[in-house]
């Protein structure tokens, strides 16, 4: 016989909609990390986009969520674009692609403490709710020559560089004549 249904707290009783929040404090005794937000050698955040340094993936790497995760429509134009950057001996490799919000959040953090000012860091990582690496549609190349190649070819696939400061970053963005939109300054507009 299945047990018998919940009982609903009488009206005098407050309704307990999330469990109790845990302290703030690590216990006592407990290790205290000297910089919780520090992404290093350390971190293990590699479904959330994150790549150690100097690690690059395959545009064909889709077992990874920094490409699997990635618009469809990018991830192909990443892919025909290096192809045919194959075939002229560029290599082209992703450095990010698809990240968490939370991930996008502590790369912003670090920013403002490394920059100083929200202001500051705005200019080189767009936040979490503006990033268009959270929503998969924006996506990091390396190395040098094969930016220098995706600048001058990249709109052959719709791929763009969008930032004046970041000669890495492109996004599907040509319009219906196939030409880029003018560079922004830097992700702060």
């Amino acid at each position: 016989m299945p047990p018998p249904p919940p009982v609903p707290p009488s009206p005098s009783e407050p309704l307990a909609l999330t469990p109790p929040l845990a302290p703030l404090a690590p216990p006592p005794g407990g290790p205290v990390p000297s910089d919780p937000l520090r992404i290093g050698d350390a971190a293990v955040d590699t479904t959330g986009g994150w790549l150690p340094d100097g690690v690059t993936l395959s545009p064909f790497d889709v077992s990874n969520p920094i490409l699997s995760q990635l618009d469809p429509g990018l991830l192909r134009a990443v892919q025909d674009a290096a192809r045919a950057a194959q075939s002229q001996g560029v290599d082209i490799r992703v450095n990010s692609g698809w990240r968490s919000k939370g991930f996008q959040q502590r790369l912003f953090d670090n920013a403002v403490r490394n920059y100083g000012s929200v202001a500051a860091a705005a200019e080189l990582v767009a936040g979490p709710d503006v990033s268009k690496h959270v929503t998969g549609q924006a996506v990091d190349i390396a190395p040098v020559e094969a930016d220098m190649w995706l600048i001058a070819n990249g709109r052959q696939f719709g791929l763009c560089q969008i930032y004046a400061n970041e000669i890495w970053h492109f996004e599907l963005a040509t319009d219906q004549y196939g030409n880029c939109p003018p560079l922004l300054p830097n992700a702060a507009g």
